[in-house]
């Protein structure tokens, strides 16, 4: 499944560790995390961010296998911030899905836009 959500006036990296908080507690690990700053060519004042997070369900062994959930975000603390969520279904189930959107919701819903 594949959640998209554009938020104005949310600070990217705020986004980022919100998500890997919410993510962590449902049950997941992260296998990998990536965070990049840009400067913007036309003011070096003002930045733009892109994220990446990947996240592993533990099987019963405590092992993990396959990535279940995985978040993109690019944006800019002073305009819009872009969040792309892609799940595993079989992997990552609905009722933690459900749980993390209302987490997100709970906490930036406020600044989320409409989409395009």
């Amino acid at each position: 499944m594949q959640i998209r959500k554009i938020y104005q006036e949310v600070n990217p990296e705020l986004l980022y560790n919100e998500i890997r908080d919410f993510a962590v507690k449902q049950g997941v690990v992260v296998s990998s995390a990536r965070l990049e700053t840009y400067s913007l060519p036309t003011d070096s004042s003002s930045f733009i961010s892109r994220s990446t997070l990947a996240f592993k369900m533990p099987d019963g062994s405590g092992k993990t296998d396959k990535d279940c959930l995985s978040a993109h975000i690019v944006g800019s603390a002073t305009g819009e911030t872009r969040l792309l969520l892609d799940t595993d279904d079989k992997l990552f189930p609905n009722d933690k899905l459900s749980a993390l959107q209302s987490d997100l919701d709970f906490m930036l819903g406020s600044y989320e836009a409409t989409a395009e």
